[in-house]
Parts: structure tokens; C-alpha cells; sequence
């Protein structure tokens, strides 16, 4: 008994955790996208603000009669903007400063004038990565008033604070979009990718352990997408598969029909080849004559017995392959074809094959390929059957051409399938098939070249003999 195969693999293995995790995955590295140039305008628009809350202290200075303040509203003002020093230094010519008594040195100059986007990306990550407190000199135009120049100096730590909380808000938000993102690519793929792809799997395993079950071909569904494709593909190539099996369970039940009158019919051979010795003493000159063409014919008949029960059991032809010449093995399938159908058709046959003409071959088998399709072009209806051969570069050619109806539509799809190629009522169609099995055997194979009204051609094609090749 077969084991039972699970089709739900462990999670982690899954096609859908995959999915899932690569989902999150480049959600998260689209978000680290946007988060660059995000940090970076945050901190552009704190330092924006700090120059802005700065402008609005200088101009309490404005708001005196004498430009003078107390110290300790200079303080309160300081400590609002978050600054050490404040100086304006624009528009007119006088210049506004509030700062402490000392103000401490500044590590590092920020120009918003004249900083680019990727001075910002730069000076972002740098603020980020630090880990003391820097003194900062910021420059810019106050957004409160036109042409006002704030030049400050704060500490940069608060300023990483609230860029840290802003990071970690955006971290936040995304792992909770990447989340929501991947549980609906999830749901969405297991509903339209993995389980109708866990129902083929499903099929062919179950069409695996019984073919010949007619109830386990698939029935595809109406879907026009790439998986209704691979659906209706999965149920055609069962239903093709299940046919085979049929066919071939037919040929083997032939096979042992065949095994089992086999042993009689060798025996009823045997005793006609002592009939035919017999006939052989004759003093009929025309009877000694014709024996020996007897002889052939009795010894083709076991071999096609053999010939055929091996392909009925699934058997490749064994080949012998030699040097023959090859127009008298033409005159030889000809003479033969000439005695099977002399009273039932009369069929003209031209040997056009030229004198010399060497092929290396199973002779024997070859003669079955072309008695074969010389039995077909008759049983079709040609008074005219021609063998030709052209030898050159790396293969030999062997045409045979008829005049008959040509093939129909029907033979053309099926010519070569066992059952199913014959164009005659009662035909087994085995003909063609045992002629592509020979020459395939061979290394060749068998075309149809063109079929019609005015007749058809088949080709076949044998590969160049070895000492060829090595040449």
C-alpha cells in the first residue's frame, strides 16, 4: 500500500510563508525608501522652527525703546527658542543679538541657504549616528519675516530626540502596513494561487496512484488565467494518458494472445516448409521454380509473427544492420508486394532506386518498412507506386511516392499511433507504427512530405553509416 502523501507541507516551509515573509520584506525596504528623504525633511523643518522661534525673540528687542531687555527675559526668550545665542543679521544694516554672558563654541556650521537634498540626507544620518551632544551654528531665512537672516546656536541632542521619536513612529507605522499588506497578499495568493494549485497537485497524485480510473482525470474549472490554463492542459494530458494506458493494455492483452498461438502457428509453418521441400522435387520446372519464393515467404511470415508479438509487448526491433545493396532489396519488396496483391489490386511499381546504391541497415527490417508502405499506397488506391533514393552528406534518403486519393484530415492526426492510423475499414493501423518504430531504431525516422489528390510521399531518412560519420 502507498503511503499517503501530505500536501500541506510545515509552515515555515510553505509556498504561503514565503510569500508572506517576502511580503513584508520589500514592504519594509519600500518604507526605508521613503524614510530617508522623510528623516531628512524633518530635520530640515525642527531647525526651521528653532531660526523661526528665534526671529520672534529678536524681535522683542524691536518691541523696547531702547533695543534693551532685561536678563532675565533674554533668558526666558533663549531658553523658548532653545538657543544659546541668537543673532540677526538682516534686512537693513543693524544687527540684533541675544546670547548668554558666554556661549559655548560651536562644533559644526548647518547653512539652510545653501544646502542641497543630499547635504540633508548626509547631515540627517550624521545627527543620527551621533552619540554626544554637538553645538550647532544654524543659518537661514526666518519664514516670519522677508529677508531676515537668523544665524543660532543650540544643542543637537534635543534635536536627535525628537528625530529618534519620529524614526520610531514611522517603524511603527510600517511594520503595521507590512503587516495589513502581507495578511491580504496572503489571503488573496492561498484563495487564488495555492489552493488551486494544492487541487492540481491533489490531482495528479490521485490520477498517479489509479490512471485507469476515469474519476480522477480533473475537471478544470472556468477560469481564464494562467491556472484554468495549466487546469484544462492537466485534464487533457489525463485524458490522453488514460486513453494510452487503455491502448496499451489492449496491445498487451494482444501480446498474450499472441505468446499463446505463437508456439501452433511455428508448427503449422514448420509443416508447410516440408510441403513446399516436397514440391521442390517436382518435375514441373514452373513449381521448382517458385519454391524457394515460398521459402522466403514461410520465413518472413514467422519473423513477421515475432516482429510483431515483440511490439505488442512493448519491444524495440533488435537490429542487424549490414552493407546491402539497395535497388535488390527494392526488387525484392516489390516481387513480394506484387504476389499479395496481384487479383485484388493492380498497382504499377517502378524501382527508380540507381545500380550500386549502398545502404547500411537491417535489411530485413527494411524490407518490412517498405512492403509496409507499399501495402498502404495499394489498400489506398495508387495504380502507381515509385522508390527512389538519394544519397549525400550525412544521410541517405529513400522516397516513396504513389498517385492515390491521399490521406485524409482524420489519418493525418493519428498516422503514426498504433489503432488508430489506418484509413482502410478493418485496418489495424500498426503499419505506420511499426515503420516509425524501425526507423527510429535506426537512428532515422519517417516523414510525410506532402499528401493530396495527386498523391503522397513519405520519406525516410537514415542517418550515415559510422565509418561516415568518423569521416
Amino acid at each position: 500500500m502507498k503511503e499517503k502523501r501530505d500536501l500541506h507541507p510545515p509552515f515555515g516551509r510553505s509556498l504561503s510563508a514565503r510569500l508572506l515573509v517576502l511580503t513584508i520584506f520589500f514592504v519594509m525596504v519600500i518604507e526605508v525608501a521613503v524614510f530617508t528623504p522623510s528623516i531628512a525633511r524633518f530635520r530640515e523643518r525642527y531647525l526651521e522652527e528653532r531660526i523661526a522661534t528665534g526671529h520672534l525673540a529678536i524681535l522683542a528687542l524691536d518691541a523696547s525703546s531702547d533695543h534693551m531687555i532685561s536678563e532675565a527675559l533674554a533668558m526666558e526668550l533663549l531658553d523658548h527658542a532653545g538657543a544659546y545665542a541668537i543673532v540677526q543679521m538682516g534686512p537693513g544694516p543693524v544687527n540684533r543679538m541675544l546670547s548668554l554672558e558666554k556661549p559655548p563654541k560651536a562644533d559644526a556650521v548647518v547653512d539652510l541657504r545653501t544646502s542641497n537634498f543630499l547635504d540633508l540626507i548626509t547631515e540627517a544620518f550624521i545627527t543620527l549616528s551621533q552619540n554626544e551632544n554637538r553645538i550647532l551654528r544654524v543659518r537661514g531665512y526666518s519664514p516670519k519675516g522677508e529677508g531676515a537672516l537668523i544665524e543660532l546656536n543650540l544643542d543637537e541632542t534635543p534635536m536627535r530626540e525628537a528625530m529618534y521619536g519620529y524614526s520610531w513612529r514611522v517603524l511603527g507605522l510600517s511594520i503595521a502596513i507590512a503587516m495589513g499588506t502581507a495578511c491580504l497578499v496572503y489571503f488573496t495568493l492561498q484563495w487564488l494561487m495555492v489552493a488551486p494549485m494544492r487541487r492540481l497537485s491533489e490531482s495528479m497524485i490521485a490520477f498517479q496512484e489509479d490512471p485507469e480510473n476515469v474519476a480522477r482525470i480533473i475537471k478544470p474549472g472556468n477560469r481564464g488565467d494562467e491556472i484554468g490554463m495549466a487546469e484544462r492542459e492537466l485534464a487533457a494530458m489525463q485524458t490522453d494518458l488514460h486513453a494510452a494506458l487503455g491502448q496499451k493494455a489492449r496491445l498487451a492483452a494482444l501480446g498474450g494472445a499472441m505468446a499463446k498461438v505463437n508456439h501452433d502457428l511455428r508448427n503449422l509453418l514448420t509443416t508447410a516448409s516440408l510441403l513446399i521441400e516436397m514440391l521442390s522435387e517436382s518435375v514441373d520446372e514452373n513449381v521448382r521454380k517458385v519454391t524457394p519464393r515460398l521459402f522466403e515467404t514461410i520465413d518472413r511470415a514467422v519473423d513477421l509473427c515475432r516482429h510483431t508479438l515483440d511490439f505488442a509487448r512493448d519491444e524495440g526491433p533488435k537490429l542487424r544492420p549490414e552493407h546491402f545493396e539497395l535497388r535488390g532489396l527494392i526488387g525484392d519488396c516489390f516481387e513480394s508486394l506484387k504476389l499479395e496483391t496481384d487479383g485484388e489490386f493492380k498497382v504499377a511499381w517502378e524501382n527508380k532506386v540507381d545500380d550500386g546504391q549502398m545502404l547500411y541497415a537491417d535489411r530485413e527490417q527494411l524490407f518490412r518498412v517498405i512492403t509496409n508502405l507499399g501495402r498502404n499506397a495499394a489498400e489506398a488506391g495508387a495504380t502507381n507506386v515509385q522508390v527512389s533514393a538519394q544519397g549525400g552528406g550525412d544521410a541517405c534518403h529513400i522516397m516513396l511516392a504513389d498517385n492515390g486519393p491521399g490521406l485524409p484530415e482524420r489519418a493525418q492526426e493519428s498516422l503514426y499511433q498504433p489503432f488508430k492510423g489506418s484509413v482502410r475499414a478493418g485496418g489495424t493501423g500498426l503499419g505506420l507504427a511499426i515503420v516509425r518504430e524501425i526507423m527510429r531504431a535506426h537512428g532515422g525516422d519517417v516523414e510525410l512530405k506532402e499528401t493530396g489528390g495527386k498523391g503522397t510521399l513519405f520519406c525516410l531518412v537514415f542517418p550515415a553509416p559510422p565509418e561516415v560519420k568518423a569521416a
